[in-house]
């Protein structure tokens, strides 16, 4: 992928990880593979992959992807498990900037936000912030963002992260088919980053994040049917799992043909023409 694909300056690099749930040996007491992948959220392109060693997690695992990616000038979004403070230090020595979910893995820093932040402050007008409404499927979502450039709040956290310049808070208000809100119905998520971001930006990013489940993970599970693969020997599952990341850049950068994941892996498995059309996609010959 780095010798046919440049990621551009300020692009979103979400990374996350996925287990191949048939990819277990009960008879040899072999766990199921779990996989981290870099993800382009605007060109929706797998980056690369790296599999967690037998003992290890994501947290071993992503800066080992980190050394594998070309990513300077790119914002990498990372869930709850990537927010660790090597991690960013990784992240910013690639030339890029962190956005780091803030959650119960890192105690101080959530206290922190849960002493400065009310839910008020969603609806006041002089705080720096940003929202936007979205109707559909019966329901009406208003996501709204703050960003806090004052770090003072942190404390002495402040400096236990490197180049921290973002505090965001992002909001999500549900309302089905038109009932009043719950207070269930608001979820609430903090996060941190060493990009200047502008409420607006904050609000992008978080979302672009999720495109890794939705227009990758689903995809695979749905379209390619992942879940439902059972090669297991040896290096086998890893590497059938690189060659599914190459075949869903391959059809999902075709536009020749209309059709989702599945039709697209049936017609070129019965037309060679179209085959050789994907294939010259992604350099092949």
């Amino acid at each position: 992928m780095q010798a046919c694909y440049d990621v551009t300056e300020g692009e979103v690099i979400a990374i996350d990880g996925k287990t191949l749930r048939r990819s277990y040996d009960k008879g040899k007491r072999k766990g199921a593979i779990h996989m981290v992948s870099a993800f382009s959220a605007a060109n929706q392109v797998v980056l690369g992959q790296v599999k967690t060693s037998d003992k290890s997690n994501e947290i071993t695992a992503i800066p080992e992807l980190m050394e594998l990616l070309s990513i300077r000038g790119c914002l990498v979004t990372i869930d709850v498990m990537g927010c660790q403070r090597a991690i960013a230090k990784k992240i910013l020595d690639k030339g890029a900037d962190y956005l780091l979910t803030v959650k119960g893995n890192q105690p101080s820093l959530e206290v922190a936000f849960n002493d400065y932040f009310r839910l008020d402050m969603l609806q006041q007008e002089d705080v720096n912030g940003y929202s936007i409404q979205e109707f559909g499927h019966g329901r009406k979502e208003t996501r709204l963002s703050l960003v806090v450039e004052d770090l003072s709040i942190l404390g002495d956290l402040e400096y236990e992260w490197p180049a921290l310049k973002t505090l965001g808070i992002v909001g999500t208000i549900r309302e089905e088919k038109g009932q009043p809100v719950k207070e269930l119905d608001i979820t609430v998520r903090y996060y941190i980053s060493s990009a200047q971001l502008s409420p607006k930006e904050m609000l992008e990013a978080t979302r672009s994040h999720w495109s890794i489940e939705s227009q990758l993970h689903w995809r695979l599970d749905v379209g390619i049917r992942k879940d439902d693969c059972r090669i297991r020997r040896e290096q086998a599952g890893e590497n059938m799992a690189a060659i599914r990341h190459m075949a869903f850049n391959a059809l999902n950068r075709d536009t020749s043909f209309k059709a989702g994941m599945k039709r697209k892996q049936k017609r070129a498995s019965r037309n060679s023409t179209y085959l050789s059309h994907v294939l010259a996609g992604l350099g092949g010959s």
